[in-house]
């Protein structure tokens, strides 16, 4: 299985750290479980923890959710401090959570945030088509990407004689039995007590890379060590006050894999201190750990793209240390996929089963099946993440066909009333429409799987597909308000004029 090169001390303290893991979890979950009185297969334990998430394991499972292999394989491949700013300007995103959408879930007492636009709105259709878009990404990108890239790192720093599918499987499965067999508040006790692991051994990471250059970063292009992008680069700068923004709006503040942590919390105010615990990890913590062994690499081995990262700690760790942090990586893998495996799970179970189904469904047999039916699909769509030329572009760009339609959804709810659900489903339908012909028709050949950007006949070789985020959001928005007025019939209601305040006041 490994190469010579790995020792079998390496390998037993991989596999002694990650069975640690799990009896230390499983331990806790069923501690917690005894003192809450909650059994495995209630609908609030398996959702949403019970309700009893502290706000230290809110800011983990949120740290955590996102800090995988995805961030630290990816923006290390892309080489370049730039990239950066995807988690600085993720503290913008954490703040509009806690401060406005915390509060307006809690009111509403959610489990789903679909459910939000279902109150909002006249109709029930908009919950159900963005809770697909929601089960639709998960499958198909986030997912897939994880296993992927944390398959790659394996390969980089260990050198293991085994195909990516077969490690991707591996993850796969230990990730789904996290989220089948302990629910939410396993997965949140997976991410608090091995981010801590993996967030220090990260920076340690970032220490000897800088002392295996001497702290010298001369000799590498200018381009790969500024934080202002030109319009031809990865993040042009004006587009961090545009279309930055609401990007990470969107996945921070409406994303249900990301929400569904401070949920699980049992006041607003624990859930606002974890996410703003999870917000200052994010601007001090993270950004160094995710740019700069990318640009060491540079600087050490050339434009390697994402291998970077692996072949760096491969080479500045001593070689008694790789296990151990092989170990942390695999649970950087494991947390992510099993939260985006429990938010999966949650959406069908809550959104569609339970609905149209069978509203006395049992939870437990449930859990497993969706479970097991997007393990599988997940492995099975890992070769389509081994083509991409950069793993943190791709997924960007991917995550651009569903993120800004569904916040034109969340938009009009919150800015407006009397707004009928069909009209808002014909905004995100718009949105996803126009962003799609963006990125496959206009955007040829696509920059993401190789070749030159340029837009076809137009000449608008300079706009970003960022900046086209911000067209996609607003024009979704019109869209939903025109439909709403011309083809419903319906007046909408900005909330901030006198008689939206009037509305407010008696939903409060």
């Amino acid at each position: 299985m490994f190469q010579n090169s790995v020792s079998g001390v390496q390998v037993t303290v991989f596999f002694a750290i990650m069975v640690a893991v799990a009896l230390l979890v499983g331990w806790k979950v069923r501690q917690d479980r005894l003192r809450a009185g909650q059994g495995s297969g209630t609908e609030k334990e398996i959702f949403l923890a019970g309700g009893g998430l502290t706000w230290f394991f809110v800011a983990g499972a949120i740290t955590l959710t996102n800090l995988s292999t995805d961030q630290l394989v990816g923006m290390n491949g892309a080489q370049m401090l730039l990239v950066a700013w995807w988690e600085i300007a993720g503290f913008i995103g954490l703040l509009m959570l806690a401060y406005i959408f915390v509060p307006i879930y809690y009111r509403n007492n959610c489990t789903t945030v679909t459910e939000l636009l279902e109150k909002r709105y006249k109709g029930g259709s908009i919950r159900n088509v963005i809770s697909a878009f929601f089960l639709l990404g998960n499958i198909f990108i986030y997912l897939p990407a994880v296993i992927y890239s944390g398959s790659l790192f394996m390969q980089s720093l260990f050198g293991v004689d085994v195909s990516v599918m077969a490690i991707a499987a591996i993850f796969a499965i230990v990730g789904a039995a996290y989220a089948i067999l302990g629910g939410l508040r396993a997965v949140a006790v997976l991410d608090t007590y091995s981010g801590v692991g993996i967030l220090a051994l990260a920076l340690v990471v970032v220490f000897l890379a800088l002392k295996a250059v001497g702290f010298d970063l001369s000799g590498v292009p200018a381009e790969r060590i500024s934080m202002v992008g030109g319009n031809d680069s990865q993040i042009p700068f004006h587009t961090l006050f545009t279309g930055m923004i609401f990007i990470q709006i969107f996945y921070w503040s409406t994303n249900q894999n990301i929400t569904q942590k401070a949920l699980a919390a049992p006041t607003v105010k624990e859930a606002q201190k974890g996410v703003i615990a999870a917000a200052l990890i994010r601007v001090l913590i993270v950004p160094p750990i995710v740019v700069i062994p990318g640009v060491v690499a540079y600087k050490l081995f050339g434009g390697v793209g994402d291998k970077a990262y692996g072949m760096l700690v491969a080479q500045v760790l001593p070689e008694w240390t790789s296990g151990l942090f092989a170990a942390m990586i695999a649970a950087a893998v494991l947390t992510t996929y099993s939260a985006v495996m429990n938010a999966t799970i949650t959406l069908w179970s809550v959104d569609f089963h339970k609905k149209f189904i069978n509203p006395n469904v049992d939870l437990a047999r449930l859990n497993r099946t969706v479970g097991i039916l997007a393990m599988i699909l997940s492995i099975m769509l890992v070769p389509i993440y081994a083509g991409a030329k950069s793993i943190i572009d791709l997924l960007q760009q991917l995550n651009g066909l569903l993120s800004m339609p569904i916040l034109s959804a969340f938009a009009a709810a919150l800015l407006f009333r009397n707004m009928d659900a069909r009209a808002a489903v014909a905004g995100l339908l718009f949105g996803v429409a126009m962003y799609a012909f963006h990125s496959f028709f206009l955007y040829v050949p696509n920059p993401i799987w190789g070749g030159e950007t340029y837009y076809r006949y137009i000449g608008l070789d300079w706009l970003h597909y960022i900046d086209v985020m911000v067209v996609v959001l607003f024009s979704s928005i019109a869209v939903a308000l025109s439909t709403n007025r011309l083809v419903f019939g319906n007046q909408a209601v900005f909330i901030f004029t006198t008689e939206g305040r009037k509305i407010r006041e008696s939903e409060a």
